[in-house]
Formats: C-alpha cells, sequence, structure tokens
C-alpha cells in the first residue's frame, strides 16, 4: 500500500469521526436552542461538521488517486 493511500485512509477516518462528533454535538440542549432562535449551529459544531466533510472528501480522492 502506497503512502498516499495510507494518509487517505486516515483521512477518511478522521472525517468520519469529525463528523460523528459533529452530529452528536448538534444533539445537545445548546445547539437546539441556537439552531431555533438563531436557525444556525453553534460555531464548535459547524467547525466539526465542515472540518469533517473536508477531510473525509480529501481522504476519498487521496485513496481512490493513489490507487492509479
Amino acid at each position: 500500500m502506497k503512502g498516499q493511500q495510507l494518509i487517505g485512509i486516515g483521512l477518511l477516518v478522521l472525517g468520519l469521526l469529525l463528523l460523528y462528533f459533529g452530529y452528536e454535538s448538534s444533539q445537545g440542549l445548546d445547539d437546539q436552542l441556537s439552531k431555533e432562535f438563531t436557525g444556525e449551529y453553534t460555531e464548535n459544531t459547524m467547525l466539526y461538521m465542515i472540518g469533517g466533510g473536508v477531510s473525509a472528501v480529501v481522504g476519498l480522492v487521496m485513496l481512490v488517486a493513489g490507487k492509479k
């Protein structure tokens, strides 16, 4: 397995973990109240979700590109 594929797997796993933590955070009382009154989640939750999404996509691209 190439180094690029290993990094891709690591980023994909990290991204999925961050997305999970972002989802769990969004279910908390503070996020539910923030979503109700402002229409947005808290800053930490958004950072988890955005960071997780970007990391997962980059990891997937690296994993697929490393197979060529």
